[in-house]
């Protein structure tokens, strides 16, 4: 008897547990129906205004079309002024190749045929041709200083006079100390000419670098063209 009753305690005390969570289950079941109920008439009730529909997936695909087409076209207007402005560049300095070389040209064959003519009185009448005045020698220093001048100017000129091209280097040079020890550091592109290795062309193209520098200054008022050594400041 004492065993029964043993047993019968346990099963009221696992039947009481059971009552427990029979009441718990059904105060979660009420509380978690009434949270879908709430949801469930939250959703029926609001509106969503602002949510994406497929309009307005098509007005941004519509949008960045059009924002793609304005970058290309900006970058083609870019372009396209870049090459004008490059063709512009590239016709006014054969223009003023031309003008340069033709002037250059025309003096020299007047400063030929000058030279001929008086060479001829010259002979004729016996005088013997003048010489030109030897150049000054400069000292240790002076020409220390030349050369660092010299390599001033030539950092403020364009790459290919800088040492991409070390004879158009040699060659800016050559013109340079040829202005500088010109009487009054006026010379006419003639008087630079040395060749073979100062050409015209290679003259003509020193001297239009340095006037667009601002380092020579060209002056053509009295029909002969002539370069004036100005320096950079």
């Amino acid at each position: 008897m004492s065993e029964f009753v043993d047993e019968t305690e346990a099963l009221q005390t696992n039947m009481e547990g059971m009552k427990n969570l029979s009441e718990a289950l059904g105060t979660f079941n009420e509380s978690f129906a009434s949270w879908l109920y709430v949801m469930n008439m939250n959703a029926l009730t609001t509106d969503w205004p602002q949510a994406p529909t497929d309009a307005s997936y098509l007005l941004a695909k519509r949008r960045a079309e059009e924002e793609a087409l304005a970058a290309m076209e900006a970058l083609k207007a870019k372009t396209e002024a870049i090459n004008r402005e490059r063709e512009a560049q590239r016709l006014a300095d054969k223009t003023a190749l031309s003008e340069t070389t033709e002037a250059d040209l025309t003096y020299a064959a007047n400063t030929t045929t000058a030279t001929t003519l008086s060479s001829g009185s010259g002979n004729k009448s016996g005088g013997a041709p003048k010489k030109k005045g030897a150049k000054p020698k400069l000292t240790a220093k002076e020409k220390k200083e030349r050369s660092i001048e010299i390599e001033r100017i030539i950092t403020c000129l364009p790459l290919e006079f800088r040492g991409s091209d070390p004879n158009l280097r040699r060659n800016m040079e050559g013109v340079i100390e040829g202005l500088m020890n010109a009487p009054g550091n006026t010379v006419k592109l003639t008087d630079l000419i040395k060749p073979p290795d100062l050409s015209q062309a290679r003259v003509n193209k020193c001297l239009i670098a340095l006037v667009n520098r601002k380092a020579v200054q060209k002056e053509n008022n009295t029909g002969t063209v002539l370069y004036h050594w100005q320096g950079i400041p």
